[in-house]
């Protein structure tokens, strides 16, 4: 599959970021303008049924981290760091165990190799209230996605999968029935699991339940090279939450200070 990117920067080592479940490419333009300004090239990918990359009957993690191939393949990139969000995480988890050697380094953003229940129902049913018939504007769709989600910057950063077509009507550019139909899937655990020897770095939130101390064995069993390092009043989103730290520890991973 022939995966939509942009690309920010040049020249330099190469910085490849897959986001999570309900984002794209454009959620980390903020964070890849500050990389590229230190000297890197960095390629923001819009995963499978997301953004703006063709939808498919199938959401798991083999198909997805074999897209990722097809992409580093497609643009000559045979040492690049690999860097993935919550979902993205997971892809980039199970490429590495699928093609060890194909990249230089691994990190992996608030998210465990391992199984999640179900817990992103309550969204769904937010967009699946939005009457895209009638629907006149965003500030519309975030009246109705308050009845679901009440945090204002979670709700902008959901709606910005709406987009208009070119005949005036609001679309989803997120595959909805798929992704509602693979809700489980895509909290699931990996598959194919290998030991991944590559430099492997985890930045979880303080505030996230995502990755807890007691994930930190399985991780360092699977990924025996991994550090996990901690960002202190951050939640899930750690990388818009706090961008500065972010990319600072990001950068210290990446120029092995870290």
């Amino acid at each position: 599959m022939k995966l939509y990117f942009r690309q920010v920067g040049e020249t330099g080592p190469a910085i490849v970021i897959l986001h999570g479940l309900f984002g794209s490419s454009d959620n980390w333009l903020t964070n890849s303008k500050t990389i590229a300004e230190m000297g890197y090239r960095v390629f923001l990918v819009d995963q499978r049924n997301h953004g703006q990359s063709p939808h498919a009957a199938e959401h798991d993690y083999v198909s997805m981290a074999d897209d990722l191939r097809e992409f580093l393949t497609d643009h000559s990139l045979s040492d690049a760091i690999l860097v993935g969000h919550s979902m993205g995480g997971k892809t980039v988890m199970q490429y590495a165990m699928l093609y060890p050697g194909t990249f230089s380094k691994l990190v992996v953003v608030d998210i465990a190799p391992k199984f999640y229940p179900i817990h992103h129902a309550e969204i769904i049913r937010g967009f699946n209230a939005i009457d895209l018939s009638t629907l006149k504007s965003r500030n519309d769709a975030d009246r109705v996605m308050s009845q679901y989600e009440p945090s204002l910057p979670v709700r902008q950063f959901l709606l910005k999968n709406l987009y208009r077509t070119e005949g005036g009507k609001f679309a989803w550019r997120i595959n909805l029935p798929l992704i509602e139909r693979e809700l489980h899937g895509i909290g699931d655990d990996l598959t194919n699991t290998t030991v991944v020897i590559a430099p492997t770095l985890f930045i979880r939130g303080g505030r996230s339940p995502y990755i807890t101390d007691d994930d930190i064995p399985a991780i360092q069993l699977m990924f025996p090279h991994a550090t996990v390092a901690t960002i202190e009043e951050a939640g899930h989103w750690v990388q818009a939450e706090k961008p500065d730290e972010f990319v600072a520890m990001l950068m210290r991973f990446v120029t092995g200070e870290l």
